[in-house]
């Protein structure tokens, strides 16, 4: 008896995870990137010097297998004179901010051109002989992740030499809303170039297209760009990572969570670099000591992190709901906590925020609600020209 009990049991429980997993897999199924659409570009690199910027996630999976798209090109004759790696390299190991040199790939032999090392931007040199450009690389939707601002200067260098760009289009895990101040000039830096919010709501392809068609470039300059589209995809698809894009993004929480914790990095604060929980959690040294507790230590991404070998009291995030929009709770909670307030903020912030106002409304306690108000005109603005430029609904 209780082995008939135990066998319908554990019938009934394949058969609903068997259910749940057809369910889900067609949707999975469905969601091609550019790079997996090798028809739509393969042709147009044969009997062309190629240079590809990619980097660790810039994978593609067939059968149930996983590979490189320096790989599947090579693998299809095509003839890469060289790769460009942006921050943390082409293999994704070096820290945030590290400046990554040139070299050699171990397993291709191709040359790599670091672009967060003696220069953002392909050199005049670097970019001799090469006759197209593929750009595959994974973004996360969110202003102040460095990759926007290769993009950007590939799509200059490229425009400059006259070297035709191929974009091969990946989802947006941030995809599905648009929030946060928009940057303004005076505040533009490699970790925001563009007059965009914190979350923009776009994929890098659809961006390219923006920074094109707003005449970002230099001298309002243009790329010849070609987006190779996502197939069966729109903003509000769910998409999870399954190669973290930087080193201190390990999983999908900690991007959802990286728009609004990303604030924290310019302050005293730690966000949980150091540890195993980046991005997922915050904490410092002072705060109340019935909190949670962590001490960041040097791992993977993270040589030397903030507060290094202290005990930090804190939040752990790590189980809440994914937010929809840029939270300003938890900044607002750490500096209320923090006693010392002239030292909370670091010189750096307003190049994170993309705005001066922000900290100083931190400072004077202005309500999250009234902040969030100072935004609309600029994200309403943002929209509009955004709508100009998607290629999905």
């Amino acid at each position: 008896m209780n082995f008939h009990l135990n066998f319908n049991h554990l019938k009934n429980t394949f058969l609903f995870w068997l259910a749940l997993s057809l369910y889900s897999l067609p949707n999975m199924a469905q969601i091609l990137t550019g790079a997996e659409d090798t028809e739509g570009y393969l042709s147009e690199l044969k009997d062309k010097k190629i240079g590809v910027v990619a980097h660790q996630s810039s994978l593609i999976f067939t059968s149930h297998k996983q590979k490189h798209l320096v790989d599947l090109l090579l693998e299809n004759k095509i003839d890469i004179k060289c790769v460009f790696a942006p921050e943390h390299g082409f293999r994704g190991i070096a820290d945030a901010g590290e400046k990554v040199d040139d070299g050699k790939d171990p397993l291709t032999h191709l040359p790599i051109y670091s672009l967060y090392g003696k220069n953002r931007k392909p050199s005049q040199e670097q970019l001799k002989g090469i006759e197209l450009m593929v750009f595959d690389l994974q973004d996360v939707g969110v202003r102040f992740f460095t990759y926007l601002s290769t993009l950007h200067y590939v799509m200059e260098a490229c425009a400059e030499q006259n070297i035709p760009l191929i974009v091969l289009d990946r989802p947006n895990p941030n995809s599905h809303y648009i929030d946060g101040p928009v940057l303004n000039h005076e505040n533009s830096s490699f970790v925001g170039m563009h007059p965009v919010p914190i979350v923009y709501g776009m994929t890098i392809g659809e961006y390219a297209k923006m920074i094109n068609g707003e005449g970002w470039l230099s001298n309002g300059i243009s790329c010849d760009l070609t987006v190779i589209p996502i197939q069966n995809y729109t903003h509000k698809t769910p998409y999870e990572l399954i190669i973290r894009p930087s080193p201190n993004l390990p999983n999908a929480q900690a991007i959802a969570l990286y728009p609004s914790l990303c604030l924290l990095e310019q302050t005293v604060i730690s966000i949980g670099r150091g540890t195993n929980k980046q991005f997922q959690i915050y904490g410092h040294p002072s705060f109340p000591k019935n909190q949670f507790s962590f001490t960041p230590k040097p791992n993977f991404g993270a040589k030397s992190p903030k507060q290094n070998g202290i005990l930090c009291y804190g939040i752990d995030l790590t189980k809440i709901k994914k937010p929809d929009r840029v939270e300003l709770k938890w900044l607002i909670d750490a500096y209320t906590n923090f006693t010392e307030k002239s030292g909370f903020f670091l010189k750096g912030f307003n190049r994170i925020s993309g705005i001066n106002d922000l900290k100083i409304q931190i400072e004077q306690e202005i309500p999250e609600s009234e902040i969030r108000k100072t935004w609309n005109q600029d994200l309403e603005k943002f929209k509009k020209i955004r709508a100009k430029y998607l290629i999905y609904p």
